[in-house]
């Protein structure tokens, strides 16, 4: 598929060392700025007298562009060269960071996520599929296993380093940051030789892409300001009515373009579908954890910007050490059992959050269910991953782990603006008021997470496979990830 065809960096060559540390710093800029920006939302909104709605948009933004054109940014990749779209992806990233710690009020600093978002699609699929351009297949395995390893090293410093830089310089710095590590990045690129899909289509559906991004964003206004302006005000209703009519115009175009963003025939799996729909509900769950338990932690409780991002780090680092058993357990017994049994124990983790108030220690308070969580998680990320791609054929791998990318993300997205308006969370005052809210939201969550159960044990077939990718595949909590040894390019 690629231009160089006989790919030959090694990774014990300096030249193969520079150019995974170019991919590593790259695709942490987005997973330490999440969960940075998460952290920082309570001082964010003091700084910048915001309330609970105007940090609903902080958060979902940079998902609104990112989930709709993470596919169109893999696509113009194969056509343009991998390392060029990378390389633009990074700066722009930059650029739109810079913008963000330097905004003067919150709508300045959602201008500059939205932007943040059209980075993040330029380089999240470009991560991977360049090391799969570049290295040689016998490097190619261990390239992607480090670059697992270290980005999950990243993800577990990100709480750490968010809550020292709002406790310390402040939240600005969670953007500013990222202006160092990305000119790292955009040095050590110069190690990344070029890299295209002569057979990449020659087409692109960027209408699609642009409905995608006026849907999300229209049906996002709607579910974030109706908690505030009211359900039957026109100001609040008219831009999610909007976001319906072009939701139904683009599965529209999807049917009938040549190049569609994502291609209908992959729903023709009974497979694919139900594994996408346990994906949205699942992640729809999982898109409130750190937003609300590090909100509720900071505002109603008093913690440090530090304590409260660092709280749930126990399940990240269950997942980080037990997802590569999870993943061969399900290549034994089928993944059903786990997809089952996964979101139940996430949804009890969080009804063992909920119990979080004012008073309560780390130890008994927020432990046991960050515990359980991570059980939960281990038990089904993996399993989850490796389905999709066992679900399709190996033309289309790609494709269908960018596509379950971009759903996990929209369903992140989607509760991050739906769970506290229904909680009540955006309209709470006080230590008592938050805390109701938070666990109300908590219990939806949870709720959620049971659907997704539910969905995997009627509708997923007993015999549902799983594909084991040629690396250790990180296993993010914001977002499925992509296959090691495969390129997303929707075609």
């Amino acid at each position: 598929m690629a231009a160089v065809s006989e790919p030959s960096l090694r990774l014990a060559s300096s030249t193969g060392r520079t150019a995974l540390v170019a991919t590593v710093l790259a695709s942490a800029l987005a997973s330490l700025d999440a969960t940075i920006v998460n952290v920082a939302l309570p001082e964010i909104g003091a700084d910048l007298d915001t309330d609970v709605s105007g940090l609903q948009w902080v958060s979902t933004s940079y998902l609104i562009t990112l989930a709709s054109l993470i596919l169109l940014g893999g696509a113009l990749g194969d056509r343009f060269g991998r390392r060029r779209v990378f390389v633009v992806g990074i700066v722009w990233f930059t650029v739109a960071s810079a913008a963000c710690g330097l905004a003067p009020n919150v709508e300045t600093l959602v201008a500059g996520r939205l932007l943040q978002g059209v980075g993040g699609a330029l380089v999240a699929p470009g991560s991977l599929a360049l090391i799969q351009a570049s290295f040689h297949r016998d490097d190619r395995a261990a390239a992607v296993g480090s670059w697992s390893a270290l980005g999950g090293v990243a993800g577990a410093l990100g709480p750490f380093l968010g809550g020292w830089v709002v406790d310390g310089p402040g939240w600005r710095w969670a953007f500013l940051l990222n202006i160092p590590l990305a000119g790292l990045a955009l040095v050590a690129t110069r190690a990344v030789p070029e890299s295209s899909d002569p057979d990449a289509t020659r087409g692109f559906d960027v209408a699609g892409a642009a409905l995608a991004v006026a849907t999300l964003a229209g049906i996002t206004w709607t579910l974030i300001s109706a908690g505030e302006r009211g359900w039957d005000d026109p100001v609040a209703i008219a831009p999610g009515l909007a976001g319906a009519v072009t939701a139904a115009v683009f599965v529209r175009i999807q049917r009938r373009s040549r190049h569609p963003l994502v291609p209908p025939r992959l729903f023709a799996s009974r497979t694919f579908t139900v594994l996408n729909l346990a994906t949205f509900t699942l992640y729809a769950a999982l898109g409130t954890l750190f937003f609300l338990v590090v909100y509720q932690l900071q505002v109603a409780l008093g913690w440090r910007a530090l304590s409260a991002g660092s709280a749930l780090l126990p399940a990240t680092l269950i997942m980080l050490l037990g997802s590569t058993r999870s993943g061969r357990l399900a290549e034994r017994i089928g993944p059903r059992p786990q997809l089952v049994v996964g979101p139940l124990l996430v949804a009890a983790g969080f009804v063992v959050l909920s119990g979080i108030e004012p008073g309560s220690s780390w130890v008994t308070g927020v432990l046991p269910g960050a515990v359980v969580v991570g059980l939960g998680l281990v038990t089904l990320v993996a399993p989850l991953t490796a389905s999709v791609m066992g679900s399709v054929d190996d033309a289309h791998v790609g494709t269908a782990s960018a596509v379950n990318n971009a759903v996990a993300r929209t369903a992140g997205l989607a509760a991050v603006a739906l769970v506290p308006v229904l909680a009540g969370l955006t309209a709470a005052r006080g230590p008592a008021e938050t805390t109701d809210a938070f666990r109300t939201a908590m219990w939806i969550s949870a709720g959620v997470a049971v659907v997704s159960a539910v969905v995997s044990a009627l509708w997923l077939p007993p015999r549902a496979r799983c594909r084991r990718p040629d690396g250790e595949v990180h296993c993010a909590v914001d977002g499925t990830p992509l296959r090691g040894d495969a390129v997303p390019s929707p075609r």
